[in-house]
């Protein structure tokens, strides 16, 4: 039985990751803060309904001799490394807390894979923010990276570690630069969720308003489970590489608010408000993938559409709700 080890697998991503990885047999391990084990309701609750098919471990990413340990302990086959500080406004906030995270925690994780268990393959989640504002759209796994935050400045560092691992000790270490990928799961504080919490929310009479900051800016937003899908079977090629996942469509988040608002019954210009308070001191108003590499060389291919996956949020969070409007 192959042995897999999940760094973020509380997340969004790693949550499905996990669901994807027990279908197939695996045994999966997860990596999580203390604090997560002693409030498993809060912290732990998209993976609440496998908690007693997954082997989780405590450690932290900001601490070698915690992630050494555990990959002493579980010798993994394969390492999905998806723990970061992913939100991209809070980078702002706190620069110094992303930078040290995400960057530390990647150098980490491969120093004690190179140590402790180098046949292990590694999948480092990189990110469209790498190309920030891109000189050419769509942008490819050759487009020239010019990131405009602190998360897409780690996200960049991240991946040169990765393929410096790669090219100069072995390891089978792959990069997905994954393009803006959403979900039921989805944290509240991203952009997507705050819109298909608050329509649901609207809906019900429990809110009459949604703030947003600009509501031109475009991505390519894909869905999450179809996502984790093309991590794995970068993991299954002989060879290690660097891949672009994206749908290859982009939508601004005024096409989301008139999906999600509609889709309701609503229409959004009675409701939203634009608040120049919440836009990005450095916006980044276009990311377009172009996966013709994932498709040619992996058989990748997203099948959910963009209408679907807004429907999806909504309904789900319709249902959230509904308890609490009672």
């Amino acid at each position: 039985m192959k042995k897999a080890l999940i760094t973020g697998i509380t997340g969004q991503d790693g949550s499905y990751l996990a669901e994807l990885l027990l279908d197939k047999g695996y045994e999966v391990h997860g990596i999580v803060r203390r604090v997560a084990i002693e409030d498993p309701e809060h912290r732990l609750w998209r993976i609440k309904h496998l908690l007693d098919r997954l082997k989780l471990h405590s450690a932290s990413l900001e601490s070698f001799p915690s992630i050494y340990r555990v990959i002493e302990m579980v010798k993994p086959d394969e390492c999905y490394h998806l723990a970061a500080q992913s939100f991209v406004s809070y980078s702002f906030e706190d620069e110094f807390s992303t930078i040290n995270t995400n960057i530390n925690g990647t150098h980490y994780v491969l120093a004690a894979i190179r140590d402790r268990a180098p046949q292990c393959r590694v999948y480092f989640a990189a990110s469209s923010e790498m190309y920030g504002n891109a000189e050419e759209t769509p942008q490819t796994e050759e487009t020239r990276f010019n990131p405009r935050s602190a998360y897409g400045i780690s996200k960049v560092a991240g991946y040169h570690i990765t393929k410096n691992y790669r090219e100069a000790y072995g390891i089978h270490a792959s990069c997905g630069i994954l393009f803006n990928h959403e979900s039921p799961r989805r944290g509240f504080e991203f952009v997507t969720r705050k819109i298909s919490s608050h329509v649901a929310r609207i809906k019900l009479g429990l809110e009459t308003k949604l703030k947003l900051g600009n509501l031109d800016a475009k991505r390519d937003w894909g869905h999450a489970k179809e996502y984790v899908y093309a991590m794995w079977i970068m993991l299954q090629q002989d060879t290690a590489d660097d891949y672009v996942i994206a749908t290859g469509e982009t939508h601004s988040i005024r096409e989301f608010l008139e999906v999600a608002f509609a889709h309701a019954g609503l229409d959004y210009n009675d409701y939203v408000v634009v608040d120049k308070a919440l836009f990005r001191p450095s916006e980044v108003h276009l990311l377009q993938g172009n996966a013709t590499k994932a498709r040619e060389h992996l058989g990748w291919k997203n099948a959910i559409s963009f209408e679907d996956l807004v429907k999806e949020m909504v309904d789900s969070d319709l249902e959230l709700y509904k308890g609490k409007s009672r």
